[in-house]
């Protein structure tokens, strides 16, 4: 994640951590008609769910939803499971240690947690370490409980581990774990965590690794993060879905480690392939949804974000992604005041796009189409920092190069003596390139976010743009080489959007704040066939 102040210097933040070994209602929206997919209100009865969060919907949701899809947080009937043991399975009692157990059955056993609280042997590393193909299940009021004692709940590198129907909660000391999860802590792959209540944890609720399935969990106040993609040899085919990913980044990690990027309801780093739907990411103290460098093949559709300090969704350095169908909804209003000018927007693109030379899907045209935005800080921001390359000291991606032509493009090969030439001129960068930003609803009313939404702060805008050139001083990319590449010629387009509201824009260069004609016309002719609806002013 990279900041205004950031941008200028050279110098930016981003997330790069190693795991640390273990020891042993209906939304009303003027004027637009959108589907409503779930009950009215916004805060329902403990027992009242949609049907069955944990199985996945009968085909993808193409509209954006009118309220919140996935409201499981307190909901028994959503997270209950069942009320005596399956056949086969062993049966736990509140006295047993559940590691005990696991080490003296097989593999592939299930574990039935009884009513009541569940507690591990007192060691600060005493944790879960299952064998492969283990089923870990709770009856309604199982609860596994760290006592702040336990670092964490389930670990090890084992395949095929299911874990449902359990409150886990209490693990790790405050501001301890971090960047670390507390189930499935080393990111093993084929893991399934289903509707689960997974909360006030240190560092993150759960970390997510290949061929995971995330669904129809509640991830609430975790101290870093509700949920981690992260493992040091890579992650892909991920399924994140009807979770209600909330409240997390009590331990404020940006302030204890300024500048870390490291915060946010969920983060990605370096996954191929990745379906997040039908999410409601809200109240998070920080950003909602984080992908940064190298992730592609992201669907993200179908999800309500909400309330987020900071940005809705960040897509960060990385490549090929679809964001259709979402609503985004008083997102920014935390950090926006704050930032400088520079726009805290519901959907921040930085320095990512489509390559067709990126397998997979999304490789063409990098899709930001048929959301609503209501009464964020600002909406959608496609921002390319010309000084952040492979190569230069001002990429904060640590250790990582670029995507495209990997066997030839690296750290080492972008150095001084190369970037003036091809491949490394054009390949050494991540770039905002082929994005279509079309057949949304920008609706905005300063009124309902305060005095201080206004032109002047970055309030009400929507932007393509980029910086001046300055670093390092072998750079190509100085001055307006990058500005004029995002704007005119890497085929980025707003259209076919709808405006509701006093919007301006940004485009070219930072800072370069214009209203809807300037915007329109020549020379950046952005949102042509779009429509503007002014509602008051500031």
């Amino acid at each position: 994640m990279e900041q205004r102040a950031a941008a200028r210097s050279g110098r930016g933040s981003a997330w790069y951590r190693r795991l640390v070994p273990v020891a042993a209602g209906l939304l009303l929206l003027t004027g637009v008609l959108v589907a409503v997919t779930v009950a009215d209100d916004d805060k329902p009865a403990a027992d009242q769910a949609p049907a069955d969060l944990t199985q996945p919907p009968p085909s993808p949701p193409v509209t954006a939803p009118a309220a919140p899809t996935a409201r499981v947080c307190g909901s028994t009937a959503a997270l209950a499971g069942p009320a005596t043991a399956p056949a086969g399975a062993v049966t736990v009692s509140t006295k047993q240690d559940l590691n005990d157990l696991t080490k003296a059955s097989p593999p592939g056993t299930t574990f039935w947690l009884t009513p009541g609280t569940h507690t591990l042997a007192a060691g600060e590393f005493s944790q879960v370490i299952p064998k492969e193909g283990n089923t870990y299940l709770g009856a309604p009021g199982a609860v596994l409980d760290g006592r702040r004692v336990n670092r964490y709940a389930f670990t090890g590198y084992v395949t095929g581990v299911t874990v449902k129907n359990l409150t886990i909660q209490n693990f790790g000391a405050p501001r301890t774990n971090s960047d670390e999860g507390v189930v499935n802590h080393n990111s093993a792959s084929g893991w399934a965590v289903t509707a689960n209540t997974i909360r006030h944890n240190a560092g993150a609720a759960v970390m997510v690794g290949s061929r995971n399935v995330l669904r129809g969990n509640c991830l609430q106040d975790n101290g870093q993060y509700g949920f981690n993609a992260y493992n040091p040899k890579k992650v892909a085919d991920i399924v994140i879905e009807n979770n209600e990913i909330a409240g997390n980044n009590t331990d404020d990690w940006e302030a204890l480690k300024p500048g870390c990027g490291c915060t946010g309801g969920g983060k990605f780093w370096e996954v191929t392939g990745a379906v997040v739907r039908g999410n409601w990411v809200h109240h998070n103290r920080s950003t909602g949804l984080w992908a940064d460098t190298n992730n592609t093949g992201f669907r993200i559709e179908g999800n309500y974000f909400s309330d987020n300090s900071a940005e809705g969704i960040i897509y960060e350095t990385s490549y090929n992604a679809s964001i259709r169908g979402n609503t985004f909804v008083r997102n920014g209003l935390g950090k926006g005041p704050g930032n400088g000018g520079f726009p805290t927007s519901a959907v921040y693109i930085s320095e990512s796009g489509s390559d067709p030379r990126v397998a997979g899907p999304f490789n063409e045209t990098f899709e930001v189409a048929g959301n609503v935005f209501t009464d964020n800080w600002a909406g959608v921001i496609l921002w390319e920092n010309a000084d952040r390359f492979a190569g230069s000291p001002a990429n904060t991606s640590t250790g990582s190069s670029t995507l495209v032509n990997p066997s030839t493009v690296t750290n080492k090969t972008c150095n001084a003596t190369t970037i003036g030439r091809q491949p490394y001129l054009g390949d050494c960068r991540w770039k905002t390139q082929n994005v279509s930003v079309h057949d949304n609803t920008f609706s905005l009313d300063p009124d309902k976010i305060g005095k201080s939404c206004a032109f002047r702060t970055g309030c009400g805008y929507n932007g393509l743009f980029s910086n001046w050139g300055t670093f390092p001083a072998w750079s190509p990319y100085r001055q307006r080489a990058i500005q004029d590449a995002i704007t005119f010629d890497q085929k980025n387009r707003f259209y076919a959007n709808t405006y509701r509201g006093p919007w301006n824009f940004i485009v070219h260069e930072q800072g370069n704040g214009v209203n809807w004609s300037a915007w329109q016309g020549a020379p950046y002719l952005q949102d042509r066939d779009s429509v503007i609806k002014v509602q008051g002013t500031r």
